[in-house]
């Protein structure tokens, strides 16, 4: 990439600006314009007197015409050839304002030559020269900075702006977002606000929108104080008027930071529904978003479908996620389904242990046990003592009273506090009880159910 395509690259087409405001154009006569620095109606700069008017002897516009052809044709090599030699031959353009004019085409050709160091040697040729006039020289300063800020000479880039604006009379929004720009990159960045305000606010005066890019750059500086509000107004300007989904995305982070969590969802829905979510963090963050806001259905249907088009990973973790978002949604078939999943891969109990919760609600009880049993034996089950109550609440409704008082025991064992111990305490006498009582039926010949955690 180009410098100058570098540039317009990371500042956007803000700098559109005519490069070569002092440079003759080619199809023009020279002849004709040789004093058009001197025939301005109104002043444009500050201190401009009455001067004796300059101009160009036959001798060197005749010379300098007969370039304007090889301009034309864009044939700058050769262009460049004649005006070497003309600036070789002494005579040729003799007086001060005549080298001056040579000077000039010079830079305009070493610029089209994408050689900007020799464009802007001579470009500080015109600007020191005896025979420029003030007005010329102020108008290739702003040039100067132009390529200056191409060639990532920052700091040269403001000094001639600088110098430019102190003497303009006139210093439209453009010249402000150029310095604000090369303020950026010098690190001064509250003079770069404080120029990118000033220029957003001139064409705002006159019902003008602000170019994307320097919303863009307000936008940055805004966020790099840490002033969110400002930030989400300009984001809110710039969806609105150079609507992107980058914008969408950002201004949805912006809720994010400003605790506006409807308000993130819904900009955040809005870019996820135009198919715009693309990375597995993005969609998970989207359902994770439904959750936080209560509506668990949707996000894990935000998690399936991410999961059939390939973007989220069928893991452990992310499956546990999609099983929670089924189980909150009280979806307890797909819940299992999700989970069941997940727990093969899995290397700890946990999975099993949330399962063994969800078949006891489902009332399948052999399968609540079996779980709450597998995930004892993997370990690492973050609530065992909870675990060990399914697996004995489970073994109840098997009828297999002792192995219930069993898992109880181990219940109370494991418990933490005392209200970690008073449940398994009353399950104990419940089931001991229970036991005794269907028992004291079977000695006197009743029916009565036996053990089926076999079965």
């Amino acid at each position: 990439m180009s410098r100058s395509t570098k540039f317009l690259a990371v500042f956007g087409a803000v700098f559109l600006l005519p490069l070569f405001l002092a440079v003759v154009a080619p199809g023009a006569s020279f002849s004709n314009v040789a004093n058009a620095a001197e025939e301005k109606e109104e002043p444009k700069y500050k201190n401009v007197k009455t001067r004796k008017r300059q101009s160009v002897g036959a001798k060197c516009a005749k010379a300098l015409e007969k370039v304007q052809p090889e301009l034309e044709l864009e044939n700058w090599a050769g262009s460049l050839a004649m005006l070497k030699e003309i600036e070789a031959n002494a005579k040729t353009c003799a007086s001060d304002y005549e080298q001056v004019q040579v000077w000039k085409f010079s830079a305009y050709v070493y610029y089209s030559l994408d050689d900007y160091d020799n464009a802007i040697r001579s470009y500080k040729r015109v600007v020191d020269g005896v025979g420029t006039p003030p007005e010329l020289r102020l108008d290739t300063r702003y040039t100067l900075a132009q390529l200056y800020t191409v060639q990532e000479d920052y700091k040269n880039a403001a000094l001639q702006l600088e110098a430019w604006m102190a003497e303009s009379v006139i210093v439209g929004a453009d010249a402000k977002m150029l310095l604000a720009q090369i303020y950026y990159q010098l690190e001064r960045k509250a003079e770069s606000l404080r120029f990118v305000n000033e220029a957003i606010a001139d064409v705002e005066a006159k019902a003008i929108l602000p170019k994307e890019g320097w919303w863009g750059l307000q936008r940055v500086l805004y966020y790099e104080k840490n002033d969110y509000k400002k930030v989400i107004n300009i984001l809110e300007k710039l969806v609105k008027h150079y609507p992107k989904w980058t914008y969408w995305r950002q201004l949805g982070g912006m809720y994010g930071e400003r605790e506006r969590e409807m308000d993130r969802l819904v900009a955040t829905e809005l870019v996820y529904l135009n198919g715009q979510l693309s990375k597995e963090s993005q969609v998970l963050s989207m359902a994770y978003m439904y959750l936080g806001a209560e509506v668990p259905y949707r996000a894990a249907v935000i998690i399936e479908q991410g999961m059939k088009d390939g973007i989220i990973k069928r893991s452990a973790k992310n499956l546990e996620i999609l099983g929670t978002a089924w189980y909150q949604a009280k979806d307890l078939n797909n819940a299992v389904k999700a989970l069941e999943d997940a727990s093969k891969k899995s290397d700890t109990g946990n999975l099993q242990a949330r399962l063994a919760g969800i078949y006891l609600d489902l009332g399948r009880d052999a399968s609540a046990y079996k779980a709450a049993y597998r995930a004892n034996k993997k370990g690492d089950v973050k609530k065992p003592d909870s675990n060990f109550l399914v697996m004995g609440n489970a073994l109840i409704n098997l009828n297999c009273y002792e192995d219930a008082v069993d898992a109880f025991k181990k219940s109370l064992k494991v418990a933490k506090d005392k209200k970690g111990k008073r449940y398994p305490r009353q399950w104990i006498k419940y089931a001991e009880a229970e036991g005794s009582r269907l028992q004291k039926l079977r000695d006197v010949g009743a029916t009565v159910p036996g053990c089926a955690k076999n079965g």
